[in-house]
């Protein structure tokens, strides 16, 4: 049967189902204010957010413009599942209830895809087990049908860290994209929810996501665990570890003291930079961040983002489709979130990647260029001693937000989940007799350690610069750094891997000035892996009283601290980088106020010098890596999103 003929058979609705439907057109499910928003300042938007915005735009005119057609050719006008045909269609709903076969048969009901990440062996995940019978239900109150459309794979990157298994994390996320898609291809959706929290799992939902742009999008999270032992008494015991003085059982104890429960680990790593950025982009619903799990407020918001993607679908009464929500806007506010929270360095590869899924090109000089003019508002862990619980109760997102739209360095006028502006995220979530209200947060920061207002910031700048010279192009963050460590020069000495760093710290060769170079760990050599492991004892060396410093290919994670780091060196040594001239006593200066990376080699030697030639043969096999070798192969360089897959 032709599909127009199977669209022409099954338009005669029951009148509940009209009803139901004329219901979803008429109403639009949005935040119920408990005070207005006037008073949010709205001043003209700062010269250099206009001025890196419009050069994004200029940059990425020709592939925005394909992205866009793409996505409006393959709009629906009805509910998507029409198109299938009969038998096609049979499939998609045969293991439905009664009820919502029935909606799904009658094609005037939307229906919600349910895209999890959920497992129940990583603390950050489990809690979306019970978030699908949560959206079901609230999606038939609102009329519309929900189904669980498919799950992505969640890796830990606290697990494998340090571990071979982390050398398929950063690849995680492009199957994480993949899956995404395979989910969604079924074509039987008029909305999607994505459900992830952590490192690879929000940057590849998105990814994919976008590749159905067409369609409305809201991300669901699961929020952070209860905060544990302060996180300066973890970051003591895992340096008294590193240097023989703590045994495992000890560290295993004080680990244990710190993830202790469902939720997102509550340090201000990745996993909770990803948070940050989905509520400055307006793809979650407003002040969702960071409610606890298994909570009634988190419960009300889950069951709202349902009801909110049911208005919004094209048989809603407001059609928002992805693509029209991610734009160049909507990118230069997460760039800018990131910079006023110290968030994750892995966001300088994940956040060119997903706007590159959206047809918007961004590169190293944009956040650097942002981060001379947005002020660092937070301090939390690794760049502060507090942790996400005590961010969120000094005002949280919230307060951050109204600071940074009242500085004029957020895009206002973006089109978020909820249909109107940003300002819409300058409030909290409070529940009232039960019911989901919003509320402005507090006027004042209930903790100025934490949080602090655009009028007293921890200081002037973001905190992340780009390096240039004659080692490539890298990233290095300093928002944790002390003044006296912002530049460093001093003799290289250079490694292969992380664990020859870790024997040599144990030998006691790191105990003097040292600029520690460790190359061939770029995406195309060992898929990139996080070297976090190298955190507590090279900030065992610096607490001796050295000048020490870290240039890398690899990531150093989103929870890099007081060490300088020059990372994501670009290109990479697999690729002929730089780095790999480099040579034991080389001197290397590391400037981050100039913005400089560079070896102090003569250029006529340095230009003699043959690269160094890898090893790998080691990262090859085992725990999977074999799967991985087209992933390695295809992988661009960091600056360009270190994709394997390309939209």
């Amino acid at each position: 049967m032709p599909p127009r003929q199977v669209v022409a058979d099954r338009s005669a609705q029951t009148s509940h189902v009209a009803s139901r439907l004329l219901y979803i057109r008429a109403t639009s499910y949005a935040p119920t204010p408990l005070v207005s928003n006037a008073t949010i300042p709205n001043p003209p938007l700062h010269a250099s957010v206009a001025d890196v915005t419009a050069r994004i735009r200029a940059r990425s005119r020709h592939s925005r413009h394909d992205y866009l057609q793409r996505m409006h050719s393959a709009r629906s006008a009805g509910a998507a599942r029409g198109r299938l045909g009969c038998t096609n269609f049979a499939h998609g709903f045969a293991a439905a209830g009664a009820g919502d076969k029935e909606a799904l048969r009658s094609l005037a009901w939307p229906n919600i895809a349910i895209v999890s990440a959920y497992n129940d062996m990583l603390s950050a995940h489990q809690p979306l087990e019970r978030f699908p019978a949560l959206i079901q239900l609230a999606a038939r109150e609102a009329g519309a049908v929900a189904q669980f459309a498919g799950g992505v794979p969640a890796m830990c990157d606290g697990i494998t860290q340090g571990m071979p298994g982390m050398e398929l994390s950063l690849f995680s996320r492009d199957v994480i994209a993949m899956a995404t898609a395979v989910a969604l291809a079924h074509d039987m959706f008029d909305a999607a929810l994505c459900l992830g929290v952590c490192d690879k799992i929000v940057p590849g939902l998105l990814i994919g996501a976008l590749s159905f742009g067409y369609l409305p999008v809201i991300f669901v999270p699961g929020g952070p665990m209860p905060s544990g032992i302060a996180n300066q008494d973890k970051a003591r015991v895992r340096q008294l570890y590193a240097q023989g003085k703590a045994d495992r059982q000890a560290l295993l104890e004080s680990e244990a003291g710190s993830y202790h429960a469902p939720g997102t680990c509550t340090f201000y790593g990745t996993a909770n930079s990803n948070q940050m950025l989905m509520e400055v982009m307006g793809l979650h619903l407003p002040g969702s961040a960071f409610v606890h799990p298994n909570t009634p407020l988190r419960d009300a918001l889950t069951r709202a983002a349902a009801k909110r993607a049911a208005a919004i679908t094209a048989l809603g009464a407001h059609h928002l489709p992805l693509c029209d929500t991610v734009d160049e806007r909507t990118i230069v506010n997460a760039i800018v979130g990131l910079l006023a929270t110290g968030g994750s360095t892995n966001h300088t590869i994940h956040l060119v990647a997903m706007a590159r899924a959206a047809g918007l090109v961004i590169n190293w000089d944009d956040f650097s260029d942002l981060s001379r003019v947005v002020p660092l508002l937070a301090r939390i862990y690794p760049n502060g001693s507090a942790d996400v619980n005590q961010f969120h109760a000094a005002g949280g997102m919230g307060f951050l937000i109204r600071e940074l739209l009242g500085a004029g360095l957020l895009h206002a006028d973006t089109r978020t989940v909820m249909g109107g502006g940003l300002a819409a995220y300058a409030q909290q979530p409070v529940l009232v007799d039960g019911e989901l209200r919003w509320c402005a947060p507090p006027a004042h920061s209930a903790d100025p350690g934490v949080l602090r207002p655009v009028s007293e910031p921890f200081s002037a700048d973001g905190g992340l610069k780009l390096l240039c010279g004659n080692l490539g192009r890298a990233i290095v963050k300093t928002s944790a750094v002390a003044a006296e460590h912002r530049i460093i020069e001093a003799p290289a000495l250079v490694f292969d891997h992380q664990e020859a760093v870790a024997a040599a710290f144990a030998d006691g060769r790191l105990d003097r000035d040292v600029v520690v170079v460790v190359r061939f760990q770029g995406p195309r050599a060992n898929g990139m892996p996080e070297l976090h492991a190298l955190t507590p004892p090279l900030t065992v060396v610096q607490k001796r009283g050295h000048r020490v410093a870290l240039v890398t290919d690899g990531r150093m994670s989103g929870a890099s601290g007081s060490v300088p780091a020059a990372i994501h060196v670009t290109p990479e040594c697999l690729n002929g980088g730089p780095l790999g001239r480099v040579r034991d006593g080389d001197i290397i200066r590391l400037d981050s106020l100039a913005g400089l990376l560079e070896a102090r080699v003569p250029q006529a030697e340095w230009q003699r010098r043959e690269p160094a030639r890898a090893q790998l043969s080691a990262n090859e096999h085992g725990l999977g890596r074999e799967l991985f070798g087209t992933f390695r192969a295809a992988a661009g360089d960091a600056e360009s999103g270190a994709l394997s897959c390309h939209a």
